[in-house]
């Protein structure tokens, strides 16, 4: 019987042909035959380890960025933009509890500056075709990544863009490289700091053994960052807990603030932290010097910022204004995971940056 399968339907034939035209015709379905995969993986890179399966984030990592959120004003590290810094001191953590807001997406950055474990797992489209890329996938939120080996073209730049982005990959060895571009802007940092929608991602996984991965993202803006940044997390193999890779849909709910109002901050206009518990405000600006001593030159950010000499620069001027702070955090509970503000927190001293209120209206902070 005649197989009604298209992929079926030219092998049908052929052998048919083959059997009436003899030893030949049978030499030529063989030769042919063994030639298919060759020609359905033009394109295709083999996969040296596999990646797939379900892998954990521990939470020894990072636990304050990671669960409560990074301490609002704590742009330490990041190469910003004059802009950015603007754009972030503008941020009002209220904003999320907005009816347009309360499902917020965030991109795939967000896989590694999130608290959320990854599944992951081949793209096969036939038998015969090898793996042709790599689905990674987390919490419902999060843009997926589709990591396609098969040297497909990029998008135009007028095709719709999806939330799964574009992403091309090929191996380096034993570890996976991806670059992704066509990004929605989302969040580069969970307290203001924002990426355009210019922004491109390059992303290295690495296996260690079996049962331990690590994925270094680099993250570039020609908008907000002068300079890549660069994150690195560890995941463990956790074969007795899968990752979901299906969630149900976001539902609106009512988180306080009326539909049209946008709560933010003008340039200049955020609070720090003596004016602000008591009025209700949301700071952002003066927590890092508040509550950990670091002053505002480096919690604002910048390329500096992010090299071990940045220490050296400002060390002698730190130590001068400010030799009568505490060597160490002095809140056990705080300082080993984070879950508010240290109790008894000490305020800036008069000659502390940015301090809009005298010290003695620190005590009623």
């Amino acid at each position: 019987m005649t197989s009604k399968q298209l992929r079926f339907l030219s092998a049908d034939s052929t052998a048919r042909g083959a059997i009436a035209g003899g030893v030949a015709g049978v030499m030529a379905l063989i030769l042919a035959s063994a030639a298919l995969p060759a020609r359905a993986q033009v394109g295709i890179q083999a996969s040296p380890v596999d990646l797939s399966g379900s892998w954990a984030s521990p939470l020894t990592q990072d636990a304050l960025e990671r669960v409560p959120g990074p301490v609002p004003g704590d742009w330490t590290g990041m190469p910003l933009t004059a802009g950015e810094k603007v754009l972030a001191q503008s941020y009002d953590a209220a904003m999320l509890a907005e009816p347009e807001k309360v499902c917020q997406f965030y991109n795939q950055w967000h896989y590694i500056d999130g608290a959320f474990s990854l599944r992951i797992w081949p793209i096969v489209t036939s038998p015969t075709d090898g793996i042709r890329g790599w689905r990674i996938q987390s919490i419902e939120d999060i843009g997926g990544m589709e990591i396609w080996l098969d040297d497909r073209p990029v998008p135009s730049e007028y095709a719709r863009h999806t939330l799964h982005a574009f992403s091309s990959g090929h191996w380096v060895g034993n570890m996976l490289v991806a670059h992704t571009i066509d990004m929605k802007p989302s969040e580069m940092r969970r307290n203001g700091a924002f990426m355009s929608d210019k922004a491109s991602l390059t992303t290295t996984f690495m296996l260690q053994g079996d049962s331990l991965m690590t994925v270094v993202m680099a993250l570039e803006d020609p908008v907000y960052l002068t300079e890549p940044y660069i994150y690195v997390r560890s995941y463990d193999k956790s074969p007795n807990r899968p990752v979901p890779s299906a969630w149900g849909p976001c539902i609106l709910n009512d988180e306080g603030t009326e539909e049209g109002q946008v709560p933010f901050y003008l340039p200049g206009k955020n609070p720090i932290m003596n004016q602000v518990y008591s009025q209700g405000k949301h700071p952002i600006v003066g927590q890092m010097m508040h509550y950990y001593h670091i002053p505002a030159i480096a919690s604002d950010g910048g390329a500096d910022t992010m090299y071990p000499e940045f220490r050296d620069k400002i060390k002698d001027q730190f130590v001068e204004m400010y030799s009568s702070f505490p060597k160490e955090c002095t809140d056990a509970q705080y300082c080993a995971f984070g879950g508010g503000p240290p109790r008894g927190a000490a305020a800036p001293p008069p000659a502390a940056p940015r301090r809009a209120a005298p010290q003695a209206k620190a005590k009623n902070d």
